[in-house]
């Protein structure tokens, strides 16, 4: 067996074990890379990036249908399922060199290509090699999780990572799932022409600010997908072609086909951690605030760590295990200033804490200040204004906010930004945005939290006055 050592071994080349790879080794480290599937990881091959592009396709199609406002005649899109995934194969193929075994070998990687698992403390085996390193990252992501669900396994059911595959457009698309993943390709494929069902067991967007997931899923099922919540998958069959799912409500659900979208786990099982003294939990390898996990010479990030599952997730801890494992300096992941968003159309995002979140831990020292997106005007032009931007604030500064709109992914950036850097509101509305823009969205709910205590206080009207009858 062939003999490696070296600063540090990651093992998954996905997102976060790219950026570390990438960064240590052009700061000068030695750097090992494993990969025993896919340069780039799920979201390069099977989540973000192929996602979006059907997202794409889709929103092309649904402008064909409903550009009669604008004084073009609404037409009749002719799609062709098979290239619209020639497009998304298209994409993947356009972002791929970035994510290549021959881009991080020229930057000065040793990339192997083989699943790796602990041998002892510091040494992983991989193929015929065996590497021993000073600091190991854990880096490989997670997988679909495919619920028990009696009759499944014996049903030809689609992932995020086979759907990809499926050429023949899907004539009706169960999704069991009401998360994220589900929502996205249950819009992408309505509006591609295909009838869809959502079936969630609780309730659909969960994670997000109730009031507006609320008026996300009635946008959903304003387009006509059908949104069935409380609604729990307890069999599966399928008879000459036609996929059955019987529920709990005693309805039998009939498709085409159907795709699996209830959440996913982290892959851990190929790596014998017990063999390197690393715990793990419920949820995946269980790791403290600076990513080491219960061995301190191995951190663990990304999807498999167990925490949020988002590629710019992983990217952040990426940075920490840089600092720490390539300086020696402190460095802690945070949470609060994490954002997400959910590209339905238009789309939800959250970063910090959500209105109930935050009356929870704030009580009475929570103000919430709102701004209806039907008062932009870049918004009324372009006729998209649907939507919400709520942001929590205590003592003047910024712990949350819900943005359903559409572009909410490109406008909750500066909230994070906000609550990383405890800025204030002031500095918010201190902020200018070129007109007309979506963006202004974000000063304009500054402005509606400075509204009640300039124009509807006594007190600033008492001021204005008194300077008014002394000023010369």
């Amino acid at each position: 067996m062939k003999q490696i050592e070296t600063d540090l071994l990651v093992i998954g080349a996905g997102s976060g074990g790219l950026s570390v790879a990438a960064g240590a080794v052009q700061m000068g480290a030695k750097v090992v890379l494993l990969e025993g599937h896919e340069m780039g990881g799920d979201c390069l091959n099977f989540g973000c990036v192929p996602s979006k592009a059907l997202i794409a396709s889709g929103k092309t199609a649904y402008a064909m249908q409903n550009a009669h406002p604008f004084g073009i005649a609404n037409a009749t899109p002719v799609v062709d399922y098979a290239k619209a995934k020639d497009h998304v194969d298209d994409v993947i193929a356009t972002i791929a060199p970035v994510d290549s075994q021959e881009r991080f070998e020229a930057l000065g990687c040793k990339v192997i290509r083989a699943f790796g698992r602990f041998t002892g403390p510091q040494k992983v085996v991989a193929g015929d090699t065996e590497i021993t390193a000073r600091r190991i990252v854990i880096s490989t992501g997670s997988s679909p999780f495919v619920p028990p669900i009696e009759g499944l396994s014996d049903v030809p059911y689609l992932t995020n990572e086979t759907l990809w595959e499926l050429r023949e457009q899907p004539e009706h698309l169960l999704v069991i799932g009401g998360g994220p993943i589900g929502l996205e390709m249950a819009q992408a494929h309505h509006r591609l022409g295909c009838k869809v069902t959502v079936i969630e067991a609780g309730k659909a967007l969960s994670k997000d600010d109730p009031e507006l997931a609320e008026m996300a899923l009635d946008s959903l099922r304003a387009e006509g997908i059908t949104i069935l919540e409380g609604t729990a998958a307890q069999a599966v069959s399928e008879e000459n072609g036609i996929i059955t799912v019987k529920t709990n409500t005693g309805n039998g659900l009939s498709g085409s086909h159907i795709l699996i979208a209830v959440g996913r786990r982290a892959n851990m099982d190929k790596l014998d951690l017990d063999k390197a003294g690393i715990e793990t939990t419920a949820t995946g390898i269980k790791v403290d605030d600076s990513m080491k996990t219960t061995n301190s010479k191995v951190y663990a990030i990304g999807d498999v760590a167990g925490g949020l599952q988002f590629t710019h997730v992983a990217g952040y801890q990426a940075g920490i295990v840089i600092r720490s494992a390539l300086f020696g300096l402190p460095a802690k992941a945070k949470t609060n200033h994490m954002p997400w968003a959910t590209y339905i159309q238009p789309e939800l995002a959250q970063v910090g804490l959500t209105e109930a979140q935050a009356k929870e831990q704030f009580g009475s020292k929570l103000e919430v200040a709102r701004f209806d997106i039907h008062h932009n005007d870049r918004a009324i032009a372009e006729r998209k204004t649907k939507g919400l931007i709520k942001v929590m604030v205590v003592r003047g500064k910024p712990v949350g906010a819900s943005i359903f709109a559409d572009q909410a992914g490109e406008l909750i950036p500066i909230w994070s930004l906000a609550i990383a850097n405890g800025l204030k509101m002031s500095n918010i509305s201190a902020m200018i945005a070129p007109y007309p823009t979506v963006a202004e969205v974000n000063k304009r709910v500054a402005g509606a939290y400075f509204t009640p205590k300039l124009f509807e206080s006594d007190r600033v009207k008492k001021i204005v006055g008194f300077v008014q009858r002394w000023l010369p």
